[in-house]
């Protein structure tokens, strides 16, 4: 296996606004191996496409002929990005080793049901394989689930690879749809990691509603909004919250019938701009309680994600963790919007050769496990 390869990655996340890409190289061995950005692209989720994602989030009628038509017209979508990619590198099909391709998530209730549940990554990764020539790697949620995990965060064993390379004690805290944190005490130290639970998914939701934009850029309508106490004591009553680690969530627990549950709670008086101000304090404080109570070492929090880029929220989390620096990935070489691809390339490259890409102590799986079924060039 050369120690040099490229490896791209793929990832549609909670928010179900796009599909972002990365092209990474890799010198060196091992899972700690230095890795450069040679190249990234995003396309926008098409509107057609979001509303069947967010219509397969709950049963329906012929759920398995939409499931697979949602999952040929994703995994189209994403050969776009890796021809994308492959042209602004200059490189060809035969320089990837493979694609890390993540699928869309319709359903994730690990544990729930039989005692093993499921995690439900939709997409044709055959297909995929077809359309761009690379090999693929995909469903690499499913084995840890097999084995007892949560299945998630699948995110924390590469965080550390990519930040933990000095010797300080760093969280990182992605502000996907969901977040999710991890941290460690030192370089080769005992790895936590766990979703924390909404981030951008509500806020995003409510948002487009309200205003009509897909998000509430820079956090600045929030930033008009007072918190609603009321409101957010009820949303914080969730027992998610308290639950102790390994833990996992997604679009099944925090959705729109979640936050009208919350609301009717409240009672009226509550305005939309009000409302928007409370989502994004609770994102602050249950992400800031989580590190305090689950990371009390850790020197600095790195941000990567959509919601890095959310100013209000970066200052409600930088007020709430003070002393400790909140900073953006981009401080630390990689910009946040491309952290969460980039692990999926990084997972590719640990089941091509042969490493466990999850780890027991942070999805509570029997042990580690290689992920990922591969489907050949």
């Amino acid at each position: 296996m050369p120690h040099a390869a490229r490896y791209i990655g793929l990832m549609s996340g909670t928010s179900v606004d796009g599909v972002d890409g990365v092209l990474l190289r890799f010198d060196g061995p091992g899972e700690h191996a230095p890795l450069e950005l040679l190249g990234s692209a995003s396309v926008p989720m098409p509107q057609s496409l979001r509303a069947q994602w967010l219509e397969l989030q709950h049963a329906g009628d012929n759920e398995l002929h939409r499931a697979a038509l949602a999952a040929n017209a994703l995994s189209r979508l994403y050969a776009e990005v890796v021809a994308r990619l492959l042209e602004s590198s200059g490189c060809s099909a035969e320089d990837i080793m493979a694609i890390g391709a993540h699928g869309q998530t319709v359903r994730h209730q690990p544990g729930a049901h039989d005692g093993i549940g499921y995690t439900l990554q939709l997409q044709n990764p055959a297909l995929l394989a077809e359309l761009t020539g690379v090999t693929v790697v995909a469903d690499f949620r499913s084995r840890d689930v097999a084995a007892g995990g949560q299945g998630a965060p699948l995110v924390p064993r590469f965080h550390r690879a990519l930040f933990g390379q000095s010797r300080s004690a760093l969280a990182v805290l992605n502000l996907g749809g969901m977040a999710n944190l991890s941290a460690w005490t030192a370089p080769e130290g005992a790895l936590i990691g766990f979703d924390c639970g909404p981030a951008n998914v509500l806020m995003d939701a409510w948002c487009q509603q309200h205003t009509g934009a897909p998000y509430d850029a820079q956090g600045s309508w929030a930033r008009l909004g007072r918190v609603h106490a009321g409101l957010l004591a009820s949303m914080k009553s969730d027992p998610y919250f308290d639950a102790p680690p390994p833990k996992s969530t997604g679009r099944d627990r925090f959705n729109r019938a979640w936050l009208q549950h919350h609301l009717e709670r409240a009672g009226a008086g509550v305005t939309p701009v009000d409302v928007q101000a409370t989502l994004l304090e609770l994102t602050a404080q249950t992400c800031a309680e989580a590190c305090r109570r689950h990371a009390p070492h850790a020197e600095a929090l790195v941000v990567c994600g959509g919601g890095a880029c959310n100013d209000r929220l970066m200052e409600r989390l930088g007020h709430l963790l003070a002393p400790m620096p909140v900073r953006s990935s981009a401080e630390h070489g990689l910009p946040p919007q491309w952290v969460e691809a980039a692990a999926f390339a990084w997972l590719a490259r640990q089941t091509i050769e042969g490493r466990p890409g999850n780890d027991p102590r942070v999805t509570g799986a029997r042990g580690p496990r290689i992920l990922g079924a591969i489907y050949p060039r």
